[in-house]
């Protein structure tokens, strides 16, 4: 997280939700659940919003992919429209639910799998545990498994993100925040996802920051890399809020995934 992703979380706030083409709310294993999907191609492209995202962040992006893929976004439970759940907020819950819900849908493997931040972690541990459901990773800006290890801790943070944190989440984005750790350590204990296209597009504005929080997540990123042989790293420039500022850069990494052997 850095100052322009606080910038453009107020942006989005003050300027209202751009909308998604074909969204729906219905009821789907008796709860409410609000997504967007397009039926336009055989190629399956998922995405996974970010902590505190909504299907709003892939404006730009869903559209111009849908227009020859089977493209599925959708919000969370506790997101949007989408009704809350007791169950727990970690990776292993919410990758069930995804996979619950494609198949509600009738969205068939494998799939390309698309997520940004803490999004990202989640299509992590969705490949290590279902490789054989996935064709492809774009991890964009993503989570490293061990992002808030070490100098990564909230307790490093500067007092005003902590701050913004404390007054700006919601009750299921702390939960989700809370389960990161526990969720990147359960990654870690799987095996890595390898032999199959991963794209890393990764914000190269932060390159510029020198705070010791910044310089940390600057080696998760190159390290987030290393963890999948053969990975490509791209540097998007960017802030973290790469759908909302270089959507095309998204854009072009889900192409290239999607044509990769």
């Amino acid at each position: 997280m850095d100052k322009k992703l606080f910038y453009l979380s107020l942006t989005l706030l003050l300027t209202g939700c751009a909308t998604l083409p074909n969204m729906s709310t219905e009821q789907i294993d008796n709860r409410q659940i609000e997504y967007a999907l397009s039926r336009h191609g055989k190629d399956t492209v998922v995405f996974e919003n970010g902590l505190g995202g909504k299907l709003n962040w892939w404006a730009e992006v869903f559209p111009e992919i849908a227009k020859d893929t089977t493209a599925f976004a959708y919000n969370r439970p506790g997101y949007g429209n989408s009704e809350p759940v007791a169950t727990p907020r970690d990776g292993a819950h919410i990758v069930d639910e995804l996979r619950e819900l494609l198949r509600s849908k009738g969205l068939k493997p494998p799939y390309v799998l698309v997520g940004h931040s803490l999004g990202g972690l989640y299509i992590q541990h969705f490949a290590r545990r279902y490789p054989d459901q996935v064709r492809a990773l774009v991890l964009v800006d993503s989570t490293h498994p061990a992002q808030l290890k070490d100098k990564g801790s909230p307790e490093n943070w500067p007092a005003w993100l902590r701050l913004f944190f404390k007054i700006a989440t919601s009750d299921v984005e702390k939960q989700e925040f809370s389960a990161i750790d526990a969720t990147g350590e359960t990654i870690m204990g799987l095996p890595t996802f390898s032999g199959k296209p991963v794209l890393v597009l990764s914000a190269s504005e932060s390159l510029e920051e020198e705070s010791e929080l910044a310089v940390d997540a600057n080696e998760k990123r190159k390290d987030l890399a290393r963890l999948y042989p053969g990975s490509k790293l791209i540097w998007a420039d960017s802030g973290h809020g790469i759908p909302l500022e270089q959507p095309e850069a998204v854009i072009a990494a889900i192409r290239e995934a999607m044509t990769s052997e």
